[in-house]
């Protein structure tokens, strides 16, 4: 294997002659089969040798290692490395070591196992979550936020000495107070939680898990309809952040389909995330998308630039894979694109833009989809009905981003009318 990556005799030597030469092989070879491309396996390669020599892994034969041990030792061998300007940085080299040596131990079964973290009454919020799902029929992103949600709150009851089947009003008032406080909440933050809240404390009444009376005590500020207008960028700022994408790198030409899926058809990301092959088809060129909340699938016509964006991607970068899932990622391991990978795509294309927002997360992408609809003359029905929105109160926030038509009815005289 060493002699595939390395020309220099001297280097294939020093990895064949090195410590764990079988385990560094074999890992070598795993990779090779995941499709790492050879500077990555040379990295690979090195760090591996690296480590082996580090932890004196020849010298403990089927010992664990753990992950502060390792963390030491990428410490001490960081700092022992000769200076040199083209060298990387410090923090660079330990991080590096720290990865690779967890994921080659991982594989090799010799890293000791994390300590399980209790969570109080977690199998209260699992039932709750069961509940969210089978009888109230939300989305998996929905309950897992409200499970992040229940964790916290059910934690800070455990850290405050109080348990859930003698919690009072008072007691709960005092913790959601102080919560919100530290946290500096914005106030649609604190409804959300509030609404979580209620919600579990209603269930947990009815199962006799704490005192009744618990979910109407959850009081919070008031949230006017339409208080705030949707945060979004321009339409030009979304074709310059379109133009980011034009290199012709595989990251690239994957990253420009996705924006053209956000920004042209308005979709949430985990819809993005969602889509699998299937769901493109070419023939009758109509694009399904999977409803987060219902499950039902809305369809589109598969307008030609982003067909065009999604089929070079496809063609171009996106490797062979037992994954139905259209995006993975471009390195390997080819693993399909999580919800937070693609939020960094986004956030880190926006930022490079000079924008200032207040969010830089894919939603803005929606906003301005919506506002850039309404601009071309759009009804609010129609934009609803392209966002996949359920009520029109969802829609009806757009009503205030019309600003030019707004300005028209302030410029109009109203002296001929007096």
């Amino acid at each position: 294997m060493f002699d595939r990556l390395y020309k220099r005799p001297r280097v294939v030597a020093r990895h064949w002659n090195g410590p764990l030469v079988e385990e560094r092989c074999r890992y070598l070879v795993y990779g090779a089969e995941q499709e790492m491309a050879p500077l990555t396996l040379q990295n690979v390669a090195r760090y591996t040798l690296v480590v082996a020599k580090a932890l004196r892994l020849a010298d403990r034969p089927g010992e664990t290692i753990t992950k502060k041990e390792i963390v030491a030792a990428a410490e001490r061998w960081a700092k022992r490395r000769p200076k040199h300007p083209m060298m990387r940085s410090f923090h660079h080299s330990r991080r590096n070591f720290t990865l690779q040596a967890i994921r080659w131990l991982g594989f090799l079964g010799r890293m000791e196992s994390s300590a399980v973290v209790r969570r109080p009454y977690a199998e209260h919020v699992a039932q709750f979550s069961d509940y969210q799902l089978r009888d109230r029929g939300l989305s998996p992103q929905t309950v897992e936020y409200c499970g992040k949600v229940l964790h916290q709150f059910l934690s800070q009851i455990e850290e405050a000495g109080l348990r859930l089947q003698t919690l009072n009003a008072a007691q709960m008032d005092d913790l959601l107070s102080k919560r919100f406080r530290e946290a500096e909440y914005a106030r649609n933050t604190i409804q959300r939680w509030a609404g979580v809240l209620r919600t579990f404390f209603r269930f947990a009444e009815q199962r006799g898990w704490c005192k009744r009376g618990l979910a109407a005590a959850i009081m919070v500020p008031r949230i006017f309809r339409h208080a705030g207008l949707p945060v979004g960028v321009s339409w030009d700022d979304v074709k310059r952040l379109l133009a980011t994408t034009e290199r012709g790198r595989p990251v690239d030409i994957r990253d420009h389909a996705i924006l053209m899926l956000l920004a042209v058809y308005g979709l949430r990301v985990g819809e993005v995330t969602a889509l699998r092959l299937k769901d493109f088809d070419w023939e009758r060129e109509i694009l399904s998308v999977p409803r987060g909340k219902s499950q039902r699938p809305r369809t589109y016509p598969l307008c030609r630039s982003v067909g065009d964006a999604v089929l070079r991607y496809l063609r171009e970068v996106r490797r062979q894979s037992t994954r139905r899932e259209v995006f993975l990622t471009v390195l390997a391991p080819f693993r399909p694109l999580t919800s937070d990978g693609m939020a960094e795509v986004v956030r880190r294309r926006l930022h490079g833009l000079g924008l200032t927002l207040p969010h830089y997360g894919p939603h803005v992408l929606r906003h301005a989809c919506a506002t850039h609809l309404l601009a071309q003359g759009l009804s609010l029905k129609e934009i609803g009905d392209h966002l996949g929105h359920r009520t029109s109160d969802a829609t009806s926030v757009y009503a205030k981003v019309d600003l030019a038509a707004l300005r028209t009815v302030a410029d109009f005289s109203l002296e001929g009318l007096l």
